[in-house]
């Protein structure tokens, strides 16, 4: 990377944390405790897409917090055609929130990449996840030692892409955004978002989907060694 690079910001969910491996084990155990007859399975596969559609609402203040958690639910078993109630809904959602921390399954290379860059550099996490929870997933999955500072979007009022939230980082690392490089798996929120806000950013994009020519990209977390 051309620029000195001085502290490094890390999203959480998708980049170190992997969602989609703990979300799945979360649903499992709820289904088999009390919904023998749902497949996880085919509950995940038309979960992923509509809880990533309705993240995006959220980032962009389209859906409210309680309406993220209401419909992503709600959504996925329409389109399994599953009839469910309101109030098991709302059972669902507060047991989810509450066994997705126990799982902490992280990327692969994910220890092995901060062990390498925390010597180097100070490192720190933006993420638009609630902030308790992601307190717990950042101190069950031990990463709590790696990072200087955690930034949460009801701690900064905006949520990523807003610049208002990598501003608030910056501040609180103590930084100069010349010197910061963002890593995140979302090209709107995390890489627009820090580009648009004046500091560098790495695409994390493990799913190999097409992106501009001009972004810098990884699909491992070891790759980061080729820019830091």
């Amino acid at each position: 990377m051309s620029t000195t690079i001085t502290d490094i910001f890390f999203d959480l969910d998708h980049t170190l944390w992997d969602f989609d491996k703990n979300s799945e084990m979360a649903f499992d155990r709820i289904f088999k405790a009390n919904y023998p007859h749902i497949i996880t399975a085919d509950f995940i596969e038309k979960y992923m897409p509509i809880n990533q559609a309705c993240w995006k609402l959220y980032q962009h203040d389209k859906i409210t917090h309680q309406e993220l958690r209401y419909n992503r639910l709600k959504f996925s078993f329409d389109a399994l055609n599953h009839q469910i109630s309101d109030p098991d809904i709302d059972a669902i959602a507060n047991d989810y929130i509450e066994l997705l921390t126990d799982n902490n399954h992280l990327f692969d290379g994910a220890i092995e990449v901060l062990e390498y860059l925390k010597p180097k550099y100070k490192l720190h996490i933006i993420t638009n996840g609630f902030a308790g929870v992601q307190e717990k997933k950042i101190n069950n999955a031990q990463l709590s030692g790696y990072f200087a500072t955690i930034t949460n979007s009801e701690l900064a009022g905006v949520k990523k892409p807003n610049s208002i939230i990598f501003d608030y980082a910056v501040n609180l690392a103590k930084a100069s955004k010349e010197n910061c490089v963002m890593i995140g798996d979302c090209l709107d929120a995390d890489v627009n978002g820090a580009l648009n806000a004046g500091l560098d950013a790495i695409f994390f994009n493990d799913k190999k989907i097409e992106a501009p020519e001009n972004i810098k990209q990884i699909n491992h977390l070891l790759e980061l060694k080729k820019y830091l």
